[in-house]
């Protein structure tokens, strides 16, 4: 998600940048070098797949990776989402300044959600993971939409009044994003699980549940 700068107001640009703030604050602590080149990896990952996108509106339709992200990274998401918007708003005026802490809850608040869930399953051991992986992908889709509405609505009932609002138009727009992520979130940790499965059974659940 690109909110522009100038499409939400001042109390839920304050808002929003406190909460990025403090999810930043929570995803940097404690981390090691060792998991540096795998955030950098991914990181790059982000910043190139979501400068794929369709504009509507104020915001756009563009990949999200919410359930990898979260998956490979756990907490550590919001570091990489960061960076990744910071840099498009700076080099390519994609999204804003502004909503650039919005814009980052949006889509590290859902990976890290679905970390939870992922690592939740994974201890049932006859939990099918890439099919666990693949709903994962489709359920950071549809929290990150539920995230933008939500920010939208707070900031005028304009952005969701009317058959053809702004809030309906992009909830239509994301169905065949839905489908694309779950197929490709499902795909990739099949395969991680079988060439690198330490990037998957390493040591995100201790970050995300015992941090």
């Amino acid at each position: 998600m690109h909110l522009s700068d100038g499409v939400l107001n001042l109390p839920v640009v304050a808002v929003t940048t406190a909460a990025a703030g403090g999810l930043l604050f929570y995803s940097i602590k404690s981390i090691t070098q060792e998991e540096i080149p795998k955030i950098s990896l991914m990181t790059a990952t982000f910043f190139v797949l979501s400068l794929i996108s369709i504009p509507i509106g104020p915001s756009s339709v563009h990949p999200l990776l919410c359930g990898l992200l979260g998956i490979i990274l756990g907490r550590r998401s919001a570091i990489a989402i960061f960076i990744s918007l910071l840099l498009q708003a700076l080099l390519f005026q994609h999204g804003g300044l502004t909503t650039l802490g919005a814009n980052t809850l949006l889509v590290a608040l859902p990976a890290i959600v679905c970390s939870f869930i992922f690592y939740h399953y994974k201890k049932n051991r006859s939990a099918n993971l890439a099919v666990v992986a693949s709903v994962i992908g489709m359920f950071g889709i549809v929290l990150t939409i539920l995230l933008l509405s939500s920010i939208l609505f707070l900031t005028s009932s304009y952005y969701t009044e009317g058959t053809f609002s702004v809030v309906r138009i992009l909830l239509v727009g994301h169905i065949p994003l839905l489908l694309i992520e779950g197929i490709l979130t499902g795909f990739i940790v099949k395969i991680l699980l079988q060439v690198r499965p330490e990037l998957i059974k390493g040591r995100e659940v201790e970050w995300v549940l015992h941090s």
